[in-house]
């Protein structure tokens, strides 16, 4: 089982970036597909973002060109670049690990416990 940590949140104003890590002890992560989720309060938990092993990525349609998925081998983290923050943005985000590339969040074995973006208006 890998365990996973999430870092990088924070206050931003509207417009600014963010860039959020998850790094992961128990296994490589090039054994998973690794996503990104966030939930906001009083919503449901929501795709945001997947990473398979081969490279190829897929985005929630609301992020797509802002937000960029990427991941350090040697350092066995995932990333997850946040740019051009707006207010809906906010919410607490998620790594998670996956054997197959979707964007189910029931399909993800393993979580993170969060990490808090907030982004004023």
């Amino acid at each position: 089982q890998v365990q996973l940590i999430e870092s990088g949140g924070g206050l931003v104003q509207t417009g600014g970036s963010l860039r959020l890590s998850c790094t992961a002890s128990g296994r490589t992560i090039s054994d998973y597909a690794m996503g990104w989720f966030r939930q906001a309060p009083g919503k449901e938990r929501e795709f945001v973002a997947v990473l398979k092993w081969s490279g190829q990525t897929a985005y929630e349609n609301s992020v797509e060109g802002r937000f960029t998925v990427s991941r350090d081998n040697a350092k066995n983290t995932v990333y997850l670049q946040m740019d051009n923050l707006k207010p809906e943005d906010t919410a607490t985000y998620y790594c998670a690990a996956a054997g197959t590339f979707t964007s189910i969040a029931t399909n993800f074995h393993s979580w993170g416990q969060g990490t808090q973006v907030t982004v004023s208006s």
